[in-house]
């Protein structure tokens, strides 16, 4: 979450650099100043991460009453990236240079990390490594780097993953490569793409890597049809028709388009249940509410639920075809940030 805050505020006052000629009430700029700091994210702003500064045991960076409810702290960044956008504006105004507006940027990002220091804690850049398994038996490495950390004892290719959408909109034809414009947290990071693809596809893949025992990631609308304290994410769950005497008939394609249903939260995809022909028929959820919710954490997604809610799902290559996997190589399309594939699961 540091780096994640760090690398996003880095990245947000380089574009407002790029963009010191947009005129302050253009399109571009807006969208920018709107939400400069989520939460949220996309897989590949968590490989940048993990590329660029390792991870670390959890005991080493223990939550904070920041990182558990980051409202108040986000209030306070979010206002000085805009005083800094401010700042940065204006001193191209007053004829200032790339380069001294670059110099004032590293100023205000010490100012930034000082402040993500007092929430989070200051970020761990080696550390003396020893503990007990689970059958207790005693272990001592001795000093590591968070990167040296990472690649020893989780070792995940991280190029062997890669993130299918199914997107059925006017604008995104199939078996195409998107990107999002200023859709980012690392300058000079992996920019975040996503392969759209048809549900039989998408889904196709996700019911393989559960076969074989992988956890699926996935980006949904989580708040439609869902009942919390049950875990239940059902098309059924609610009789809205009846209620109102009227039906909501946009389908998916139509919410994205009209900015209906967009991407909100990310979870896993940890079981599914097949019928005899074996076609999906529910699926099992992990979430991150705690265990209040559902079974000790765990929900519960109907099919139909998936077809019409999920967007987004994260799979290794090899549950893609050699045609998918050569669309992989192309350039994206860009898309603008206002796109409803530009917001960020939480």
């Amino acid at each position: 979450m540091f780096w994640d805050k760090l690398e996003k505020a880095n990245y947000f006052l380089e574009n407002i650099i790029g963009t010191r000629n947009e005129p302050l009430d253009s399109r571009i700029v807006f969208a920018l100043l709107a939400d400069p700091l989520p939460d949220g994210g996309q897989w590949n702003m968590f490989v940048n991460l993990v590329e660029k500064y390792g991870v670390v045991p959890k005991s080493l960076m223990p939550e904070t009453i920041s990182s558990r409810n980051s409202d108040a702290m986000n209030t306070l960044l979010v206002s000085k990236l805009r005083e800094y956008a401010k700042g940065l504006r204006d001193m191209h105004d007053s004829g200032s240079s790339e380069e001294e507006l670059r110099t004032a940027k590293y100023a205000f990002l010490e100012e930034f990390y000082r402040m993500l220091a007092i929430h989070l804690g200051k970020p761990t850049e080696d550390f003396y490594w020893e503990w007990r398994d689970k059958d207790k038996v005693f272990h001592r490495e001795g000093t590591m780097t968070p990167c040296g950390f990472y690649k020893k004892y989780i070792g995940l290719d991280l190029d062997d993953m890669g993130s299918l959408i199914n997107a059925p909109m006017k604008d995104k034809p199939y078996k195409k490569i998107y990107t999002v414009q200023y859709l980012g947290n690392v300058i000079g990071g992996r920019p975040v793409t996503y392969l759209n693809v048809d549900m039989k596809t998408l889904k196709r893949a996700a019911v393989e890597m559960i076969k074989d025992n992988h956890a699926v990631w996935f980006g949904c609308d989580v708040g439609r049809m869902l009942q919390t304290e049950k875990g239940a994410m059902d098309l059924n769950i609610y009789d809205y028709d009846t209620v109102y005497g009227t039906g909501f008939t946009l389908d998916k394609a139509g919410r994205l388009e009209y900015r209906d249903s967009e991407m909100t939260h990310a979870m896993l995809l940890t079981g599914v249940d097949l019928d005899e022909k074996g076609k999906p028929r529910k699926w099992r959820v992990e979430n991150s509410w705690g265990t209040r919710i559902g079974e000790k954490g765990y929900m519960y997604m109907k099919d139909e639920w998936f077809d019409e809610y999920l967007f987004e799902i994260i799979v290794r290559k090899k549950y893609l075809s050699k045609k998918l996997l050569e669309v992989l190589s192309t350039e994206p399309v860009v898309l603008p940030p206002w796109d409803p594939f530009g917001t960020l699961a939480g």
